[in-house]
């Protein structure tokens, strides 16, 4: 897998084209995605070792795209872990009894890897089934599961959370703390098990400020970065170009970007750090030629960057046309020159 254009890209290194995936690649927008979840709680879903196979496998089959991710969702290890959390339709991941203060903090207890045994077998079937396309592994970055854990699920505005960031530093941090440990558990596992590159998802880091974030969320996301090296390693937020710097600055050696920024700004602010994305997603609902166009500029715009892994600014939305995704993919395989 060190040969593979996403392991190449990710350590910096120039490939004779970008790499590409999608994020949620596997998931709604996919009919036989729609077919085979058909009555099957998401969780309950993520824990049969031969749906995760499946599912994992689907947009490798339709896409051709130069890496899978691993079906999964970043709620499973703190389920896993004996929290009390399911994930509602329509709504997400609410939890049961929200953290509110340090007595709180008594229910998360470590992960054990048999604790995710299914990620075991099903990442097992997956490197047999792959062959030579690289398994992304992924888990949630501290602060975003401490936002779900805190307001009980998700939040426009985070007010709990950044109440107890503000007013209970204590207490937040050890939160961050545990809740890192459980993280870096989880994505050992997958590292363990076969995946080759993982991505640490920081989906509501965009609602704090530089400072908070440098403060109370970047030494907990570092600590989760810190315990993986082995493999190539992407960090990727959403609204968080304005703090780009102190998410390569935590331990990635790929900053995913969001869509608001452009990829040679992106490689300005983070000198020397591969890149990952970054078409907005909602471009995919455009006129071929705009798509086309757009694809274009990115890939043109990555080359600023040492390594460049094509992706979107965020996940696949659930009614993309999956036609659509066929031809960025073509799109991109036959852009070439990233090399020199």
């Amino acid at each position: 897998m060190n040969e593979s254009l996403l392991v190449r890209a990710s350590r910096g290194q120039r490939t004779e084209r970008p790499p590409v995936w999608f994020m949620r690649q596997a998931g709604r927008s996919l009919p036989e995605y729609r077919k085979v979840r058909e009555g099957v709680p998401m969780l309950e879903s993520c824990q049969r070792p031969d749906m995760v196979v499946e599912i994992t496998m689907q947009p490798v089959r339709r896409y051709g795209v130069d890496a899978a991710i691993l079906f999964s969702d970043i709620v499973v290890p703190l389920k896993a872990a004996g929290i009390d959390v399911e994930i509602q339709p329509g709504v997400g991941p609410v939890v049961a009894s929200p953290v509110r203060g340090a007595a709180d903090l008594e229910r998360l207890r470590p992960l054990e890897p048999g604790d995710v045994g299914f990620i075991t077998e099903a990442i097992h079937g997956l490197v047999a089934e792959l062959g030579s396309t690289p398994l992304i592994g992924f888990a949630g970055a501290p602060f975003t599961l401490a936002s779900y854990l805190v307001e009980g699920g998700p939040s426009r505005h985070h007010e709990r959370t950044k109440a107890l960031m503000h007013s209970e530093p204590a207490v937040w941090h050890e939160l961050l703390s545990r809740v890192a440990a459980i993280t870096a558990s989880f994505l050992q596992v997958q590292i363990d098990a076969g995946a080759s590159v993982i991505q640490l998802f920081d989906s509501w880091a965009g609602a704090l400020s530089e400072s908070e974030y440098r403060r109370y969320v970047m030494p907990h996301s570092a600590s989760v970065l810190a315990g993986i090296a082995s493999v190539p390693r992407i960090h990727f937020g959403v609204g968080t170009s304005e703090f780009l710097p102190l998410m390569a600055e935590a331990g990635a050696d790929v900053v995913g970007v969001d869509w608001r920024l452009p990829l040679d700004e992106a490689a300005r602010r983070v000198p020397g750090k591969a890149l990952q994305g970054n078409l907005d997603p909602a471009i995919l609902f455009a006129d071929r030629a705009v798509v086309d166009v757009e694809v274009d500029r990115i890939v043109a715009e990555g080359r600023a960057a040492p390594g460049h892994i094509f992706n979107l600014g965020h996940g696949v939305l659930p009614s993309t046309d999956p036609d659509v995704l066929a031809r960025v993919v073509e799109r991109v395989h036959a852009a070439g020159g990233t090399e020199g």
